[in-house]
């Protein structure tokens, strides 16, 4: 008896686990929110790999910028920018290899302006050195676009490009391509035969080289802000009024360092460097007598090589007493955290250094070296105010 009442019991207690539901609502529920709570998980780590894959792909196209930036400097100031006197996307890619295809592109040369006034007994093998500094520059821009294009075409495959960061790197794109166009625009002002009626000094028009590094360093700005965003994590940002006068300070700047770059291309493009190589003063005056010579007067902003570097002085000291004024301000501001302070530092650093460079160069009658280091010194400034800037930003509610 004892043993059937055990054997009944054991049936049933098999039969009500064999037959009763295995899962209960509740349970279905909690597995439900397991599955969502790791696909979301795992979405948010291809995300965040994304972001960072993005913002390291942006920064490295900025800092191939920079050496675009560089070598623009350098072939300008050895003066090999107007060697090559056509310009094409692909064929333009083969450099010559041969006696007689250098002879070729030397006889091209030679038909132009600044052979005929300048170098009209330059050997061969001095073309050759112009000319790979101005065909560097060109591939090095090529490469700038490879790296750009293709990369760019992979993440937005992988949808780590969101709308926002789609419109911004195509309009990014866009600025790369008019980049290009610009540089061509630019050397064909210094291949016209106008230069040899007038007998002008073959050089590139300063507007078109304004217009050429301005594009450049806009370019540059656009991927060093955005490379930022990608890779920075978000600080929360102080709420308070000395908080907003240093962000509008911080703004200032930027502004202030981008146009006093942009005076600079002129002050190239003129070769206004080499008119009064003395500091403070420009041939023992504040201001010298010939500042407003030109008509109508406001051609003496642009075209008149003394009006220009009297101009980047004052933009110059304009620009380190408005980037001390922004350091000391940062340095008062309760509750600013440590990146914003350290972007301010570095940013005060770079501007006394560049002013330093800037008298530097002009002392020394414009040495390639000193004036390469002086342009590529715009850019960096440019970078930590733009760092100062981005760290200051207001986040959306």
């Amino acid at each position: 008896m004892l043993l059937q009442l055990t054997t009944r019991n054991c049936l049933r207690n098999v039969s009500s686990k064999l037959f009763k539901p295995h899962t209960s609502t509740q349970q279905v529920n909690r597995i439900t929110l397991i599955r969502k709570t790791a696909t979301a998980t795992l979405q948010s780590d291809k995300t965040k790999a994304g972001r960072k894959a993005v913002g390291w792909w942006l920064a490295g196209c900025a800092g191939m910028t920079v050496g675009a930036v560089v070598l623009g400097g350098v072939t300008r100031l050895t003066e090999s920018g107007l060697s090559m006197v056509d310009w094409h996307l692909i064929k333009g890619m083969k450099p010559p290899t041969s006696h007689e295809e250098w002879m070729k592109e030397f006889e091209k040369y030679q038909q132009f302006p600044e052979f005929k006034i300048l170098n009209h007994d330059m050997t061969l093998n001095e073309f050759k050195f112009i000319w790979h500094m101005e065909y560097g520059h060109r591939m090095w821009g090529r490469l700038i676009g490879l790296a750009y294009f293709l990369p760019m075409g992979y993440f937005m495959s992988k949808g780590y490009l969101n709308r926002g960061m789609k419109i911004r790197c195509g309009a990014l794109g866009g600025l790369l391509c008019f980049q290009g166009f610009l540089g061509w625009y630019m050397v064909k002002s210094g291949l016209k035969e106008q230069l040899l009626v007038n007998k002008d000094h073959p050089r590139v028009s300063q507007y078109r080289l304004a217009a050429h590094l301005g594009s450049a360093f806009l370019f540059y700005s656009g991927l060093f802000w955005t490379a930022l965003t990608q890779l920075l994590p978000e600080r929360p940002a102080v709420t308070s009024h000395d908080f907003s006068k240093l962000r509008r300070a911080a703004m200032t700047t930027k502004g202030l360092v981008f146009v006093t770059a942009l005076s600079g291309a002129f002050v190239a493009g003129l070769d206004a460097g080499l008119t009064y190589n003395s500091y403070p003063k420009m041939a023992d005056r504040w201001i010298p007598s010939d500042v407003m010579t030109f008509e109508p007067k406001y051609l003496n902003f642009f075209e008149n090589p003394t009006t220009v570097q009297f101009d980047h002085r004052l933009l110059g000291h304009a620009t380190l007493a408005m980037v001390t004024y922004t350091w000391w301000k940062a340095k008062r501001t309760p509750g600013l955290h440590s990146r914003a302070i350290l972007a301010s530092n570095f940013m005060m650093g770079m501007a006394l250094l560049q002013v330093a460079l800037g008298v530097t160069t002009l002392l020394t009658y414009v040495p390639t070296p000193t004036a390469a280091m002086h342009q590529s010194g715009s850019l960096t400034l440019l970078s930590f105010a733009l760092w100062l800037s981005h760290e200051l930003r207001r986040f959306p509610k």
